[in-house]
């Protein structure tokens, strides 16, 4: 997907991936990362998530990259947060109480800028990215994260049928991104309610993938 295309879809708020509620997987699944006290969370194309907040609620710090500056904006407005704002490299700089956001390209995003992370909570970029371009994220999002733990949701189905995003991401794709550096373990794969946007059967997975 070209920038231009999530960009609009934020300017024209046809952001039907955004949900209306802290996502029931990361609340049941999280603890399961043993993220230290005061931990910091980093979550990839975070968009104006509530996952955020929550995360932020239990004490943690959250760090994300955004592409689109309005959801950035909308995220800390709904967060009640004045942010800082400042340029790094080619990215902008939303900072707040134990949140940092990036925003732009996440692949101008360094492991200098980012700084040290505890864990990665990854529900909404794997899928968000064609196939072509999954490879090159998952070994940058290695890179920058030095190899922190993730919990990682995904989908399955008939990519003939809905041509996404959100794309389908098999178990067997999951392998060939992450076996050779981590244990992935499936926490969880349930059936999506009434299909992937009502057109075709999908089921929703969660794995927990550990150095």
């Amino acid at each position: 997907m070209e920038a231009s295309f999530w960009l609009n879809r934020w300017q024209t708020n046809q952001t039907g991936w955004h949900e209306s509620a802290v996502n029931p997987l990361l609340v049941e699944h999280f603890p399961s990362l043993h993220v230290p006290p005061g931990g910091r969370v980093f979550v990839p194309l975070c968009g104006k998530s509530l996952d955020l907040g929550w995360l932020l609620s239990l004490g943690y710090a959250v760090a994300g990259a955004e592409l689109s500056e309005l959801a950035i904006t909308q995220l800390f407005a709904e967060l009640g947060m004045e942010a800082r704002i400042s340029e790094v490299g080619k990215l902008k700089h939303f900072s707040g109480e134990q949140i940092d956001i990036f925003v732009g390209d996440i692949f101008d995003l360094s492991r200098e800028i980012l700084g040290p992370v505890d864990a990665v909570y990854d529900r909404a970029a794997l899928v968000a990215l064609p196939e072509t371009i999954r490879p090159r994220y998952t070994t940058h999002l290695k890179a920058i994260t030095g190899m922190a733990s993730q919990l990682v949701i995904g989908y399955e189905y008939d990519q003939t049928v809905v041509a996404g995003p959100p794309f389908s991401v098999t178990s067997d794709e999951l392998r060939r991104h992450y076996s050779g550096d981590y244990t992935l373990k499936l926490l969880a794969r349930i059936d999506v309610p009434g299909g992937l946007k009502g057109k075709c059967p999908a089921t929703e997975h969660i794995w927990r993938l550990t150095k």
